[in-house]
């Protein structure tokens, strides 16, 4: 305590202090904002630890288990079929014996007895089955160790299988896990996956087509929220091979490098392909004349995808396919390639799908982390739009803006959650969000803005604070569907707008989300981890706005309350109260207009609302005022612009 505060007595303290603040600040008004709730110095729950820091990145004894996949699989097209053997190795990395394993069965949901069956109300939704299978059928279940086999001690519930093991697996140890299985492809596969009948055959795209590993982390143990459709998925990283034997007439293509091409490519495809892989225009690989009309018997392809969390495929006898390279930083390629049926082609439709493959990762590879994987595929059918690593499904009616739209999202998941591995399962924010605000980025750059649209923060307050707003902090299956959208995508998105638009500018928040992805690319961060990385990276005490925006539905409210001038003489210059007069407060930004033609915009910051809901600007005026609006550029999602502006 200094001596000046030790001479004072309360009254003569409290006057002192207020003096620092006359005609500046007044007591709270509002009864919708309470200042102490929004600043409040509590949000972490926890402390950084060895495992997560306190500065957001992994910590010096971060881990994760790691998964390794060899897979060979056929395809009965006639029976729609898949029939596969997965040989699993799973290495403990963990602090901690595991005396059993659980792993993902996501097929299962289309049993009429799943649970994802039960939660769908009678007039069904986008993730209800349209169709049902018996799912997984499981011929063998078996460990294998030193080169021998024995079975396996498991038990299948719903979407999940507990593997349990008379010996548990040590730490840095490693099991092996082998899987006989086959299932029925369904036709409508809760819009990830599926089959469509077009003129020239069948297009099968493939996902969720193997057991798969659940995720053991330092933060819940096992991961194991039954899959029920919404909520997507949460995966350990290791790396694939894996085989599929189709029918000779098919064109299959998945995730990673095709590593057998001179196998199954025809002479003039492997030419054709190779100029693609040096043209940064679109080169077509084989059009509709150069069906395998005649192929007997089967083929099979050999796919590698190093370092990913996921393989999905697509296979269809009546594919056209072209392609062209990607430039990457340092120097380095990939390959864009677009596989779709003959009616989708057009010069305004699926013929520029690879160009829009091309341009967006182009983009988010400069931007913010460079494309991870050899090849980009975009496959054209029955699936609306859905992400695997290094490859995507898209409607076969997209065209113009909307085929645009989806490729770029699709894509865009390759950075989140494909690099930076999230829990989609609980947290959809972290990768739809995250994915659709980087989105906007690309969209803006792309071909010079072709498909740029401008929508002011201000006009979307309606649909992002509607009678059905539910907290973003929801898992997906919580959410409504109405909003769920929102919540997942758009409110996330519209988020990150602020901090990077109105709160940080954008070379601090450039710098802390690239940070971000960095740390946590092929990790799996807690929504803890992002937020105090923002922080630490940009300098900024945040917790407010997670607060508010992420945990909370807390809404934007400014005004401006009153104008007066000192000594009644605007040459004096003018008293501008402005309010916050809902819970989430914002950094302010005013036009002020005078008589005398003259303008000035003022920013002023957050802290500006830590003591209450009024305050008091003093502006240097030399004429009266003739106008002032808060706001002008649009930049916040306010939910009541008719107290924005004031006129005389």
């Amino acid at each position: 305590m200094t001596t000046f505060m030790k001479r004072c007595s309360l009254a003569t303290v409290l006057l002192c202090g207020g003096m620092q603040y006359a005609g500046a600040q007044q007591a709270p008004v509002s009864a919708n904002y309470d200042h102490h709730a929004a600043f409040s110095p509590l949000f972490y729950t926890a402390d950084g630890n060895e495992f997560r820091s306190s500065g957001g990145q992994p910590g010096p004894k971060y881990w994760q288990n790691s998964a390794d996949y060899k897979i060979d699989a056929s395809l009965d097209t006639l029976e729609h079929r898949i029939t596969g053997t997965v040989v699993i190795t799973y290495k403990n990395n963990s602090p901690d014996q595991l005396p059993f394993v659980w792993l993902q069965m996501d097929q299962n949901i289309f049993r009429s007895d799943s649970r994802g069956t039960a939660t769908v109300g009678a007039v069904g939704d986008r993730f209800s089955n349209r169709n049902y299978t018996g799912g997984f059928e499981l011929k063998q279940v078996s460990l294998v160790s030193n080169g021998k086999t024995t079975p396996a001690d498991y038990l299948v519930n719903d979407t999940r299988m507990q593997i349990r093991l008379k010996d548990a697996i040590r730490t840095g140890g490693s099991l092996q896990i082998k899987i006989q299985y086959s299932y029925v492809i369904p036709e409508y596969g809760t819009d990830r996956s599926g089959r469509l009948q077009k003129r020239h055959g069948w297009i099968y795209e493939i996902a969720q087509w193997y057991p798969r590993m659940a995720v053991y982390d330092d933060v819940l143990g096992w991961n194991n929220i039954p899959y029920l459709g919404a909520s997507e998925f949460y995966l350990e990283y290791g790396n694939f091979d894996y085989s599929i034997t189709a029918p000779a007439n098919m064109l299959v293509v998945g995730s990673g490098a095709l590593v057998n091409e001179a196998q199954v490519l025809t002479p003039t495809e492997a030419a054709r392909l190779a100029k693609a892989r040096n043209s940064d225009q679109t080169v077509m690989i084989r059009d509709t004349t150069a069906f395998y009309k005649n192929a007997a018997g089967n083929r099979t392809w050999h796919f590698v995808c190093k370092n990913s969390r996921d393989v999905a495929w697509a296979a269809s006898r009546g594919f056209i396919w072209d392609a062209a390279r990607i430039n990457l930083p340092d120097g380095k390629k990939a390959l864009a390639q677009s596989v779709y049926p003959a009616e989708s082609e057009g010069t305004h439709a699926w013929s520029r799908s690879t160009e829009y493959v091309k341009g967006c990762i182009e983009q988010y590879s400069g931007k913010w982390f460079p494309y991870t994987y050899p090849v980009a595929t975009n496959v054209a059918g029955i699936v609306g739009g859905m992400e695997y690593p290094g490859i995507v499904f898209c409607n076969w009616k997209s065209a113009r803006g909307g085929l645009w739209g989806v490729t770029n999202h699709e894509f865009g998941h390759n950075w989140f959650p494909m690099v930076v591995g999230s829990n989609e399962r609980k947290y959809a924010w972290m990768d739809e969000g995250f994915n659709t605000f980087i989105n906007g980025i690309a969209t803006a750059a792309f071909n010079n803005g072709e498909y740029k649209t401008n929508v002011p923060a201000q006009k979307q307050a309606a649909s992002l604070f509607s009678a059905n707003e539910e907290s973003i902090m929801n898992t997906p299956d919580v959410i409504g569907l109405r909003y769920n959208g929102v919540a997942a995508y758009y409110k996330p998105a519209a988020g990150l707008n602020l901090l990077r638009n109105v709160i940080l500018g954008p070379e601090r928040f450039d710098y802390a989300f690239k940070e971000y992805i960095k740390r946590w690319a092929f990790k799996h961060p807690m929504p803890t981890d992002f937020y105090r990385t923002m922080e630490n990276a940009a300098g900024e005490d945040l917790s407010w706005f997670w607060r508010g925006w992420f945990i909370n539905n807390w809404k934007i409210d400014q005004a401006v309350k009153s104008v007066a001038y000192i000594q009644d003489n605007p040459e004096n210059g003018a008293l501008i109260t402005v309010q916050n007069l809902q819970q989430l407060p914002m950094p302010i930004t005013l036009l002020v207009k005078q008589e005398n033609g003259k303008s000035d915009t003022l920013r002023l910051p957050v802290e500006i609302w830590q003591r209450g809901s009024n305050w008091t600007i003093r502006y240097p005026s030399t004429s009266r005022l003739s106008e002032i609006v808060i706001d002008p550029e649009g930049a916040l999602p306010d939910v009541n612009v008719g107290n924005n502006t004031w006129k005389p």
